[in-house]
């Protein structure tokens, strides 16, 4: 019930991104009494997603200038991982590791056979083998639930429907014949401010069904929902201590992360449901499979 759930809100979030995108084309048609901006937008949206799609694991792993690790450098990181894999019928990802100090882990990756984890040097040094082994598990469950492509659309959409309305700021709706702005100033100026922030909205919500979802898969492919909310615990207080800068390249990723690499961020505009609402239903899990909780 509760992936269901989380699937079909998922769907209604992504339809409302797209919906954002084609009100903006269809405005711009109905200022310029031209259709093709409707398609136009349309057309950006399909390509954008497309691209971020099928680079998402490039893109994210130099993002975070992560480096790929051997067996004999990571032996616990490859150990968890295959026997993880083997268990789930899956390949074997390739294993990245960040060096940065901030603890943090993400996957990505178009499919099973594409994919990625990457831990930071924090994460390794901050959790117990038990807890990575949650955090491992967790991330390869966004793999197998392909998720990566849920968050490369609306990230790809976010970011055009964000470019389009700096566009009607600067440019407005064009002109008509007798050289007078064309359409609703107003309506154009609404548009340019609120859309942004809509697909903003909209984007984080997506991401926070999908975390839900891969902490629960996740704690059953590991058989130990307490291991994963210890480690949530730690490694938010361990981004609290030792925050990631707000650059660019690195908001483009934090939505894959497993929390928020930014430290404490506006519920509204978080791409991650608050640390103690998912430490809560871990345990909650944890009573209904009978596991043991500590």
């Amino acid at each position: 019930m509760h992936r269901h759930f989380n699937g079909v809100k998922t769907a209604a979030l992504m339809g409302g991104m797209f919906a954002v995108l084609l009100a903006i084309g269809g405005l711009i048609a109905a200022s310029t009494r031209s259709p093709v901006f409707i398609w136009v937008f349309a057309l950006i949206g399909v390509a954008t997603t497309a691209y971020s799609y099928w680079n998402s694991d490039k893109l994210a792993i130099r993002s975070m200038n992560a480096v790929g690790v051997t067996p004999e450098q990571q032996p616990v990181m490859h150990r968890i991982v295959h026997e993880l894999s083997t268990r789930s019928g899956q390949p074997m990802p390739r294993l990245f590791v960040s060096p940065t100090s901030s603890p943090n882990a993400f996957a990505t990756g178009r499919n099973p056979q594409r994919a990625a984890v990457c831990c930071t040097e924090g994460i390794l040094e901050l959790l117990s083998e038990r807890e990575l082994r949650g955090v491992l598990g967790h991330e390869l469950m966004h793999v197998y639930n392909r998720d990566i492509l849920t968050s490369s659309v609306a990230a790809a959409l976010a970011g055009v429907i964000t470019s389009v309305a700096q566009f009607l700021m600067f440019f407005g709706g064009g002109r008509d014949e007798n050289g007078r702005p064309a359409g609703n100033p107003l309506a154009m100026i609404a548009i340019a401010l609120l859309a942004p922030v809509a697909a903003s909205v909209i984007q984080m919500a997506v991401s926070r069904t999908r975390e839900y979802d891969a902490d629960q898969d996740g704690a059953e492919l590991t058989g130990d929902p307490a291991a994963l909310a210890s480690a949530l615990y730690k490694i938010e207080h361990g981004i609290q201590a030792a925050p990631l800068p707000k650059q660019t390249r690195i908001e483009n990723t934090a939505h894959m992360m497993i929390q928020s690499p930014f430290g404490k961020v506006a519920k509204l505009f978080s791409t991650h449901p608050p640390t103690q609402d998912r430490i809560e239903r871990l345990r909650v899990q944890a009573e209904r499979e009978g596991r043991t909780w500590g």
